[in-house]
């Protein structure tokens, strides 16, 4: 039987790579985003494998809709919470600060809540979310968005001892990759610029590995270990 798996935040980057890789290694894969026209492009690629489903993550109704993405599926075995947004930010412009929240604080505890019940009631199941490196220590260009992964990384932790504490069959991988050349970054400079498909393959490694944390790359180990 083919082993099930849901990524949050399948129609770029990341996300879709490692939706592409999941697919071409025999998965059932339910992708999830808020652009219709790239998750259907997505689905096209293998019919017979991806299901789709569209979803803010920001709006109350998340969780309902990922509850109908397992459904088409057919259950999760794995659920990959890929989802965020960030900003350079140096003016600190309000907006910004409470958007980035909005997804990567609300909109995280949103659906990994969700996923944490589903495997709670179905005994077992393995949590992912890729959060970042940036935090670790606070970035004085995107206070929000190296906040907010610093709030994610903690609040896996927590999770984790959560279903410590209930006994639960729940596996955790924190993913903290380093920059990536993606559409998140498009507007912005950052050092160090890993290829996503790089990045892709060294997730799926790490969620097969089911390793609980994952800092990726090793340039970004190095970096971690010296600013600690």
């Amino acid at each position: 039987m083919n082993k099930k798996i849901i990524i949050i935040g399948a129609t770029s980057g990341i996300g879709r790579e490692v939706a592409n890789i999941y697919i071409a290694q025999g998965w059932k894969v339910g992708v999830a985003g808020r652009r219709a026209q790239e998750l259907e492009t997505l689905r096209l690629t293998a019919p017979e494998q991806v299901y789709t489903q569209v979803l803010d993550v920001t709006e109350d109704n998340a969780t309902q809709k990922l509850q109908k993405l397992i459904e088409q599926i057919g259950g999760m075995d794995v659920f990959l919470l890929s989802s965020g947004i960030g900003k350079q930010n140096y003016s600190l412009q309000t907006d910004i600060e409470l958007a980035t929240a909005a997804t990567n604080v609300d909109g995280f505890i949103r659906m990994t809540n969700a996923a944490f019940h589903f495997f709670e009631q179905q005994g077992h199941g393995h949590l992912a979310i890729i959060s970042s490196i940036a935090g670790t220590k606070g970035l004085g260009a995107a206070a929000a968005y190296s906040a907010t992964k610093r709030f994610q990384s903690t609040y896996m932790e927590a999770l984790e001892q959560l279903a410590r504490m209930n006994k639960l069959n729940i596996s955790f991988t924190d993913i903290r990759p380093g920059f990536v050349a993606t559409p998140l970054l498009k507007d912005d400079s950052y050092p160090l610029l890993m290829k996503a498909t790089t990045v892709a393959y060294q997730i799926v490694k790490a969620i097969g590995k089911k390793k609980r944390i994952a800092i990726i790359d090793w340039k970004y180990q190095i970096l971690v270990f010296l600013s600690s």
